[in-house]
This record gives C-alpha cells, sequence and structure tokens, in this order.
C-alpha cells in the first residue's frame, strides 16, 4: 500500500505503540483543515488512506474527498469495509453462491480455495423461527424445536460452510437479531489488525445493518450479491455521499419513548427525500439519548431512505462499550484513537451538505401505518387513519372480532427490543394492568421476542416478565418472528371469522417495517409502536380508539382505565433500568455465543472443499448463474435489448417484500404447486425466507406477493398477461412462455421501485424470470445496486414523463452504450404499429458498476477475474 500523504504515524497508549493513519497529518500535507469534515466521511477519508494502491485507490481519490470540507463532489470511489455481517434468510443464498462459485472454478481448471472470504463474515441465524406457540410458558422450547426441524437441513449447509470457509463464523439459532448481536458484542468500534488500528466498518446483507452507526461504526445494508463481492476482497464501488447534518436539541418529554422519536424522524427524512445520502446526528439534545436511543434511530435508517444515520463518538459510546462488557483495554483504545483523529464529538459546525434541526420537546407519542413505517398518526388520530385507509362497518359489540380488532400484538425486532428503556415500560406497563385485573383481548395474539438473552435475563431479574406472561407475552424465541412475517398461523376460529365476515383487521408490532401482506397475508393493516404502547392495544384489542381520552378497558371492579393509569413515570423506568441491567448480564449471556444449544450441537456436517449437492434436496440447489458463463469478461459497453414484451407494470411504492416475499408459500401458488409436486405437503412448506437456497422455488416465488397489483390485469397478486395470447396467468408461467418464445422482458414500474429489504433475491428473481431492464420513475438505493448485481438494467424515466404512457401491450426495444448516469434510447411500439422514442436515464453510477452489467452480473465477474 502507498502512503502518498505520509499520514502512517504511532500512537502510544498506556506504553504500547499502535500504527494508525493520522487524518490531520493527511489534511496538513493537502493544506485542507479537516477539522469541519463530517465524522463519516472521516470514516471514508481514513479508508481511502489506508487502502491507497495506486489502482482502485488513487491520490486523487483521497484528494478530492477530502476537499469536501469546501464543496461536495460527486465522484466515483473505492471503499474496503472492515468486515459482513449476514442473517440466514440472505446468508444462505450467499453460501449458496459461493458454493456454486468453487464448483465453477473446479469444473474449469482451476483452484476452489480461491473462493474464500478475505474479510471477517458473521451470520446470525435469526430469521427462521416462526410464533407457532405463543402465549404459554412452553412456548419458546416449542417453537425452538420446530424451527430446528423444518430448517435442520438449511443449518446442516451453514455448518458446512463455518467448516469450509476460512474467516467465516456462524453465531446459532436461538442467541439474538444479528443487529442486536452486533450492537451488543461483535462490534469493536475501532479494530485492531496487528498492531495498526483503525474504524471499524461493515456491510451487511439485512438493510437493517444501519443499527450500527448507532454505536460510531458506519455501515448500511447492501445485496447478498455485493455482500459477496466484498467477502471476496472485492471494494464497493461508490459516489461519494451527501452527508445531511440533523441537528438534534432540548430532551424528550415526559412519557415520549426513542419509538415515538424515531417514527417522527422518519416521517421528516422521508418527506425531505435522503436516499442515498448519509445522515449525520449532531447537537445537545444527543446528551439526551442513550445509546441504546440512538441505536433505534440508527436502525430505521432504511425506512427514511438514508443509506446511514451516523452517530460520532462520545462518552455515551464508551459507557456502552463498557456496560456490555468490552475489555477495559478496548474501552481505552476507542477514547484515545477517536480524539487523536478527530472522530470525537465536537459541538463545531460542520460542513453538510444540507442541514435539518428538531427539538425533542415537540415529539409526541405515535404509531406508524397502516401500511408505511414513514406514515406517522398521532395517538388521538388512530382510530381516523383507519377508517380513511378502509371501509369500516361500525360495530356496538366491541367484545366481538371486528373491522380494527388487533389480532397480532408483538414486541419484536431489534429496532425496539435492544432498549432497555422501552422494554422496561413495557414491563412497566404489564404490572399495572394486572394490578388492576386487566388481561390481553381473547382474539389477540400477543407474543414476546427478544434481539438478545440479555433482554430476559433483566425482564426476569426485575420480575416483570411474569406480568408480561399474565397478559400473554411469553418469550417465544430470540429471533425477528413477526416483524419479517414469521407471525404464524392465527387462532382457525379467528381466521375463519376473518375470512367469513370480510375483516379488515390490525396487527401491531415494535418492528420496523409493516408493508401490505408482510406481517400476515389477513392482516392488511399493520401498525408500528413502542412496545409499550403494544401492550397498551392487547388491552385495547382495537385500533378504533383514541388513546388520549377514551378508557381502554374496565378493571376487575368496572371502573374505566385510561391510558394514563397504567403508563409509568420517565423516572420508574429508568430506575428500574439502572437497577437490573449490568455488565456482569452480558459477559455471561456472551461467553458462549458460538457455542449454541443441544439441537444445535446435535447437527452433524462433513468438512469438504466442494459442497455435495442433493440433487432430491428442495431447500439447497447449485443455482444456474453460471452455466454459460465464459472465462472472459465483456469489454463491450453496448446494450441491445429488442422488441421486449413487458412482463409487469407497477404502482409507487413496490417493496422488495412485493417482489420476492419472505413468508408463507400459498398452496396454490407456482411455488407451492411445484413443492406439492415434489411430495411435500403444505404444512412442511416453510416460508419463501427459508428456501432462498433453491432457486426453484425463488423464481416461481418473484412477484408472487399475494397483495401486489399488476396494472396489465385487474386481479390482485401475482398475475399477467401474456400479450401474444392475451391469455391471463401467474407471472412465472407467463416468463416461462415468453422464454420458450425467447421473447425479452421487461418491467415498468413508478416511485421508490424496490422499497424495504436488502433482499438480494428480488434482483436473482427478476433476473432467472428473463427481466433484462426494469423501467422506474426511482429506485431505492439497495435494489438499484442488486439489480446491476445480477446484470439486470435499472432505468429511470426522465422528469415529466411517468409510467402511464405505458399500458402494458407496447413492444420495448433499447440500444446504446452505458455509462454512469448516461441516456438510453428508448423505442416504444405500440399496437396500432406506431412507435414514440424517449430517453430513458441509465441508473448505473460508476465505471465498476459499468463493468459488472456488461459482465451479467458482479459474480460473474470476479469469477472472470479469477482465471
Amino acid at each position: 500500500m502507498n502512503n502518498s500523504l505520509n499520514a502512517k504515524t504511532t500512537l502510544n497508549i498506556d506504553g504500547r505503540l499502535y500504527n494508525y493513519f493520522n487524518l490531520s497529518n493527511a489534511g496538513k500535507f493537502l493544506g485542507v483543515n479537516l477539522t469541519k469534515l463530517p465524522c463519516s466521511l472521516k470514516v471514508l477519508l481514513e479508508n481511502l488512506l489506508r487502502n491507497e494502491d495506486g489502482v482502485s485507490v488513487k491520490l486523487d481519490d483521497i484528494k478530492i474527498l477530502a476537499n469536501c470540507v469546501k464543496k461536495h463532489i460527486n465522484h466515483e470511489i473505492s471503499y474496503k469495509p472492515a468486515r459482513v455481517l449476514m442473517q440466514d434468510f440472505t446468508g444462505v443464498p450467499a453460501v449458496v453462491d459461493l458454493a456454486s462459485m468453487r464448483n465453477y472454478v473446479k469444473k474449469n481448471g482451476g483452484n476452489p480455495s480461491k473462493i474464500n472470504p478475505s474479510v471477517p463474515v458473521d451470520l446470525v441465524i435469526d430469521h427462521s423461527v416462526q410464533v407457532d406457540s405463543y402465549g404459554s410458558t412452553s412456548a419458546f422450547g416449542k417453537n425452538v424445536a420446530l424451527e430446528v426441524k423444518r430448517n435442520l437441513e438449511r443449518y446442516q449447509f451453514l455448518k458446512w460452510g463455518e467448516s469450509s470457509f476460512i474467516n467465516f463464523r456462524v453465531v446459532p439459532p436461538g442467541t439474538g437479531i444479528c443487529h442486536q448481536v452486533n450492537l451488543e458484542y461483535l462490534v469493536q468500534v475501532v479494530c485492531n489488525d496487528s498492531g495498526v488500528l483503525y474504524p471499524d466498518t461493515l456491510v451487511g446483507t439485512d438493510s437493517h445493518t444501519t443499527m450500527v452507526n448507532g454505536l460510531s461504526v458506519l455501515g448500511w445494508g447492501v445485496g447478498g450479491i455485493e455482500a459477496e463481492s466484498v467477502m471476496l476482497g472485492q471494494p464497493i464501488s461508490m459516489v461519494i455521499p451527501e452527508v445531511v447534518g440533523f441537528k438534534l436539541i432540548g430532551r424528550l418529554s415526559e412519557g415520549v419513548t426513542a419509538t415515538d422519536l424515531v417514527l417522527t424522524i422518519t416521517n421528516i427524512l422521508r418527506t425531505k427525500g435522503v436516499v442515498g445520502r448519509f445522515v449525520e446526528f449532531h447537537g445537545d439534545g444527543l446528551d439526551c439519548l442513550s445509546l441504546a436511543d440512538r441505536a433505534t434511530i440508527a436502525n430505521m435508517a432504511p425506512e427514511y431512505g438514508a443509506t446511514c444515520g451516523f452517530f460520532p463518538i462520545d462518552q455515551k459510546t464508551l459507557d456502552y462499550l463498557n456496560l456490555t462488557g468490552r475489555p477495559k483495554e478496548l474501552v481505552k483504545l476507542v477514547e484515545v484513537y477517536a480524539k487523536e483523529q478527530g472522530l470525537w464529538r465536537s459541538n463545531d459546525e460542520l460542513a453538510f451538505f444540507d442541514t435539518l434541526e428538531l427539538d425533542l420537546s415537540s415529539v409526541e407519542p405515535v404509531i406508524a401505518g397502516p401500511k408505511r413505517p414513514q406514515d406517522k398518526v398521532c395517538l388521538s388520530q388512530v382510530a381516523e387513519s383507519f377508517s380513511k385507509s378502509f371501509p369500516v362497518n361500525e360495530s356496538e359489540e366491541s367484545d366481538k372480532l371486528q373491522d380494527g380488532s388487533v389480532v397480532i400484538a408483538a414486541i419484536t425486532s431489534c429496532t425496539n427490543t435492544s432498549n432497555p428503556s422501552v422494554m422496561i415500560a413495557a414491563g412497566l406497563v404489564a404490572r399495572n394492568a394486572v394490578t388492576l385485573g386487566l388481561k390481553s383481548k381473547p382474539w389477540v395474539k400477543t407474543s414476546l421476542a427478544p434481539g438478545s438473552q440479555v433482554v430476559t435475563e433483566y425482564l426476569e431479574k426485575s420480575e416483570l416478565q411474569e406480568d408480561l406472561n399474565a397478559l400473554g407475552f411469553n418469550l417465544v424465541g430470540y429471533g425477528c418472528t413477526t416483524c419479517i412475517g414469521n407471525s404464524g398461523p392465527l387462532n382457525e376460529d379467528i381466521e375463519s371469522d376473518i375470512k367469513d365476515k370480510n375483516l379488515t383487521v390490525a396487527a401491531v408490532l415494535s418492528g420496523n417495517r409493516n408493508f401490505e401482506g408482510r406481517i400476515h397475508p389477513l392482516v392488511k393493516a399493520n401498525y408500528l409502536a413502542s412496545p409499550p404502547l403494544v401492550v397498551v392495544y392487547a388491552l385495547a384489542g382495537t385500533v378504533q380508539i383514541d388513546l388520549t381520552k377514551d378508557p381502554i378497558c374496565k378493571d376487575k371492579n368496572g371502573s374505566d382505565v385510561y391510558l394514563k393509569d397504567i403508563w409509568p413515570t420517565d423516572s420508574e423506568v429508568e430506575s428500574c433500568v439502572k437497577s437490573v441491567v449490568t455488565r456482569e448480564m452480558f459477559i455471561q449471556k456472551y461467553k458462549d455465543v458460538f457455542s449454541g444449544d443441544e439441537h444445535w450441537q446435535k447437527i452433524k456436517c462433513e468438512k469438504s472443499e466442494i459442497y455435495d449437492w442433493d440433487a432430491k434436496s428442495t431447500y439447497i440447489q447449485n443455482p444456474p448463474y453460471f452455466d454459460n458463463l465464459s472465462t472472459k469478461n465483456n469489454k463491450s459497453n453496448i446494450i441491445d435489448i429488442k422488441n421486449a414484451q413487458i412482463l409487469a407494470m407497477f404502482g409507487d411504492s413496490v417493496t422488495t417484500d412485493h417482489i420476492s416475499p419472505a413468508g408463507n408459500i400459498a398452496s396454490n401458488s407456482p411455488a407451492g404447486i411445484y413443492l406439492k409436486g415434489l411430495g411435500i405437503e403444505p404444512q412442511d412448506f416453510n416460508s419463501y425466507g427459508s428456501r432462498r437456497g433453491n432457486h426453484n422455488v425463488m423464481m416461481r416465488g418473484t412477484f408472487a406477493n399475494i397483495r401486489i397489483r399488476n396494472k396489465m390485469v385487474s386481479a390482485e397478486g401475482g398475475y399477467t398477461k401474456h400479450i401474444p395470447s392475451q391469455e391471463t396467468m401467474s407471472i412465472f408461467d407467463a416468463a416461462m412462455q415468453y422464454k420458450r418464445e425467447a421473447v425479452p422482458l421487461v418491467v415498468i414500474a413508478g416511485k421508490e421501485y424496490g422499497t424495504g429489504s436488502s433482499r438480494d433475491w428480488a434482483a436473482k428473481g427478476t433476473a432467472l424470470l428473463g427481466i433484462k431492464a426494469v423501467i422506474a420513475e426511482s429506485f431505492e438505493r439497495i435494489h438499484r445496486s442488486n439489480l446491476v448485481g445480477m446484470g439486470v438494467l435499472p432505468l429511470a424515466f426522465q422528469d415529466g414523463v411517468t409510467r402511464k404512457i405505458f399500458d402494458g401491450s407496447e413492444i420495448v426495444s433499447m440500444k446504446g452504450e452505458v455509462v454512469p448516469n448516461g441516456n438510453l434510447e428508448c423505442i416504444i411500439k405500440r399496437k396500432d404499429d406506431s412507435e414514440q422514442s424517449i430517453q430513458l436515464k441509465c441508473c448505473v453510477q460508476t465505471a465498476t458498476e459499468v463493468k459488472y452489467l456488461m459482465s451479467g452480473g458482479v459474480l460473474s465477474y470476479i469469477l472472470a477475474q479469477s482465471f
């Protein structure tokens, strides 16, 4: 590596010398005062200094980034994260890809061991547990046993990966949610690699990897495809991000939670528009936010659209590292390094691209929904919000299931269960409710799925778990559960009632996403709320209520009970947190984090360089991505798509859940029919997420969400019209018919296409259906990158032109040179044989992305490079 700016120097900490790349020295050499450069950009700058090689990172790249302190410049840089974080839904297909690449290399006479992670990779199994059993002390044990039974083959495969790849560790199921495990244990904040210090950085295969920015570690979600490229030594090609400074002042009012704050911030930033930007929080309001509060805010960066929401290092960072059991030496090292590097939070006004300000005292209790996380609703307006979104039949029978009834109340998700304040608050609400003789309504499915075992430890120590149990909030597992759609079945009578009466019922969860069809197929209205409010809505049993003035229910004496009667004071919450959350808890719970329980330890696998694929497996199959791959990279940048048909036309805010659902597999869906054809009964289908290692299932699941709406047909769900025959059929069947006819395909969409999870199968499935391009009004960041990574061209309409110029019957052709952010001509041939030419923006952002696209995707590019 080069050291053109003489930035490499030494640092003495308690008598030990460390090497590091000093930003101040580099700034002096360049004649630039870096003091006012946002801390998030300083992390990127240090990364360039340390990785300068004259090829992927040049001196000019460093100079341009440093000069962003004066004026932001759009410039491509190559960024090398220190490590990769995965969860099992996205991690299994990534390991499948690596195993498939090894097969390809060996088949073509290469060395398979070259396909191996070059940076540390941690995979946390957290997405597979489902809420089958609930409302009892035996629920956890039953759900764990079912999880292992359903996923044995997948877990054997992951054990094979752990034994066969270097730098690859697996955190077994039943431990916690990946982001919370990352926050509480894996994160270093400052890394020490053989005496060289540098900021801890990462990318993750889950969009909520951003949570780690609350602990001052720069990280964000990427698709599995991009994560695999990082694992295999490729830098991330990115344009220097614009950084929006978000100043927080004041303090939260009594009774307002971190959840209320993050839902407010999500609403503000979604309205502002921060897609593709960093957000960096600053201001004296940070002094009043705990590290857990900051992590809650950082977690929901995907929901407010930013690449990340970054908090600089300060005393709260050190306090949290100490609380969670990190070595005292590491805490000291982080402090000294951060202050020496100028990464310590200061009160200086920094050189932000744009700024916002929020007075924390203006935040009030809210929930968000019923369909999008940015749709903030004040408690007094929830009933009105519901009735505006759905047709409501009024009923006087409050003791029966009706429109607006809450059928799922779930304390779930790393977003909130990582925060002791809101978890303790939920327990105190439960205690107060039990004291008054209150119970959850009988139609509510209640569950508690913490993000780590530490949560259970402090809830039990405080004896609040007993009160939560009394209301049905028993432990169901350590994992994502309801937040990702693993809510499990409702009571059969409840499901029948919903179907027979065509009821619009609700879920209230402490999660981060509430898109249609995500939480449960029968639940159309989904609201995000703080854990204590989840408990309150379980007691009320409906969202058709104004909690600010209406009684929640009656106590054991028949008296009305209001929110104020059961809501704890801030001092009660704070006192309880201080008395029960201890450093020793974290040390004890994480000492055997990689060992797993007896179920995990009994799983056997054989170490081997090449995976022994089982042709009969319905979970793990060798994918076809490399079947027709040439070992020579494509040198041409010319795209030529001739006479493509439109496979589907979508409106705005089509999520990756719509494109590639994670939840239940319907028996009558193409994937369900495929599995039944292999002799698998519907009760053993498991979920789409669990079968992402099998492309045969996932291709059939692409665009199969029951709530997706294709404008080419009237039916809701994954249907389309095969234009030549005018026959309506499933999108998968139509795509296969076009494939037999050798017809290329395109998809048309509105704004925010691909919002939501960092789901690489939303791009993989798109590619395998034969879709060559997606033309949208705008793209969400991660999905756009994933499309490029799979060799699918993302194109955007120019200003003033929308998807509405198409009706779905057109034939589309495109030809031209692909250049970053350039234009391509699109010829539209209509059914009356008239033609129209429009210019489309090529949403390929860097020269490296062009190489990936023209090679058929990033993995194909890497494979060709290995010969």
